[in-house]
């Protein structure tokens, strides 16, 4: 059983799997998107997706952080830089992963691994891009008390001028 086994050591040291995981994020950053076997996809997006969420807030400890994972100064300046920009509203979830079949030489499951806001084939469309982004799923009480307050009062206003006429 698996319990509480949340790393796949892709049959790797713990330095070979480090390198692999740097080397892979390094090339998703540059790239947006890229092709490896399903296993190490997975492995990737539970890697990188807290580096991204930490990228959100500009700082020199963060920019040392995430360093200290990558090692590679451009895929850092293209992280803050572009991607952090993109990211920003987002609350998490920044990587996609589609499966793309079996590999012809040995099998292996293949994916495809890219950042989400990257994607033009399932971009926003304009109109849902203007709307501005919910905050919390338990508004809606409140939202129907504020809409019977306003007709409760636009109601009120026109028989108080009506009293004024007469």
């Amino acid at each position: 059983m698996r319990h509480g086994n949340k790393l796949n050591r892709l049959s790797r040291t713990s330095a070979h799997r480090k390198a692999l995981l740097s080397n892979l994020a390094s090339e998703l950053i540059s790239h947006k998107r890229i092709t490896t076997t399903l296993a190490k996809a997975k492995s990737l997006r539970v890697h990188i997706e807290p580096l991204l969420t930490r990228a959100k807030v500009d700082s020199t400890h963060n920019r040392r952080i995430i360093f200290s994972y990558l090692q590679d100064k451009e895929a850092i300046k293209e992280l803050f830089g572009v991607i952090s920009e993109k990211i920003a509203n987002r609350p998490g979830g920044y990587t996609r992963i589609i499966k793309l079949g079996k590999r012809i030489g040995d099998n292996a499951e293949v994916a495809l691994i890219e950042l989400v806001d990257f994607n033009e084939v399932y971009g926003k469309d304009t109109t849902a891009a203007a709307a501005p982004a919910k905050k919390t799923r338990r508004a809606g009480g409140t939202k129907k008390k504020g809409e019977e307050a306003a007709a409760t009062t636009e109601a009120a206003a026109p028989a108080a001028e009506e009293k004024a006429g007469e």
